[in-house]
């Protein structure tokens, strides 16, 4: 049990999906023909923004200072932070529940990482667990690593996604008065929170240049987008199955130290709605659920849900590879 165990309570089945049986079964892995529509605006910016972050590698070993090199890895932090307990496990799973202040507090932490809003982010992995790794998942893995990776952003939507998206339940999302501010706001907001003030603030308090404090911004914006989006591909694609051989999702070790323990994958796809995303164990790469345990034990995070022992060693028994949770033979 994690250490903050008085708002833990086991959970023993999935929720229903409701709407699918209105369309063909889709099967994973699978990936039909396409033509690929590319968004010229998406390629564009894109593309500035990995110059510039290259650029910001240079000055980071050259003119930087460690003011703002330590200011931009906290950034980082609470950004993914954002992202994973925020977006990921309460609201897109709703794993646990969070007091309005959390929800605030989590609200911000993810604009930082600005992955557009928070409700346009649930949608889009909501559907990615109800049709993983088919034409109606928006970043499909069977397409390859560069589509789930970033390719996906790069197109327009697959008709599967667009067709099926408007049967995706949101009705939770839109009632919530935290996520309906930031999408409301979401130019003036997130632009203020994600770019503009990580760039004054090094200029003001640290000396930096506006060359070298832009640049450093996008460089923590690129690397924060590929933490994610490693999730999406890497740990589709490789790693072992400890607890279902028959899906693409796997255990991937280095997604887990770089997303903050979001690369248990094999574990979540088989039980998405577990707050911790892996198994207790796992926890020396989870700092996201370490995050969550903290305001638990604050009392701002209850009801956190979680498979139970017994649940996991029998799937584990019936459909996995044989490996324990690290990757090596039980």
């Amino acid at each position: 049990m994690p250490p903050f165990s008085s708002n833990v309570r086991d959970v023993t089945e999935q929720p229903k999906k409701d709407g699918e049986e209105q369309f063909e079964k889709l099967v994973a892995p699978q990936a039909a023909p396409r033509k690929f529509d590319v968004v010229y605006w998406n390629l564009l910016t894109f593309g500035y923004a990995h110059l510039t972050a290259l650029y910001g590698i240079y000055l980071a070993f050259t003119v930087a200072t460690w003011s703002t090199l330590i200011f931009h890895f906290t950034i980082f932090v609470m950004a993914s932070i954002g992202v994973t307990a925020g977006a990921h496990r309460l609201w897109t799973h709703r794993a646990y529940k969070a007091k309005m202040p959390l929800q605030i507090l989590l609200m911000v932490m993810n604009t930082f990482a600005f992955q557009n809003t928070v409700i346009d982010w649930v949608r889009d992995h909501r559907m990615h667990h109800r049709y993983s790794d088919t034409d109606a998942d928006p970043h499909n893995a069977t397409r390859g690593f560069f589509y789930s990776h970033i390719g996906w952003l790069l197109v327009r939507k697959h008709q599967e996604v667009k067709r099926r998206g408007k049967f995706v339940d949101m009705s939770d999302i839109y009632a919530n008065p935290v996520l309906r501010f930031q999408r409301k706001y979401a130019i003036p907001f997130i632009g203020s929170v994600t770019f503009l003030l990580p760039t004054i603030i090094p200029m003001y308090f640290f000396g930096e240049t506006l060359a070298t404090a832009w640049s450093l911004t996008i460089l923590r914006y690129v690397t924060n987008l590929h933490a994610t989006f490693l999730v999406n591909s890497a740990a589709h694609l490789w790693g072992n199955k400890p607890y279902d051989v028959n899906i693409k999702p796997a255990q991937n070790l280095a997604v887990s130290l770089f997303a903050f323990g979001e690369g248990f994958h094999n574990y979540h796809h088989v039980f998405p709605w577990d707050y911790r995303t892996a198994e207790l164990g796992n926890n020396a790469l989870n700092w996201t659920t370490l995050f969550i345990d903290f305001f638990a034990w604050l009392g701002w995070a209850y009801d956190l849900k979680l498979a139970s022992g017994e649940m996991i060693k029998s799937r584990s028994k019936r459909t996995g590879d044989g490996t324990n949770s690290w990757g090596f033979k039980r």
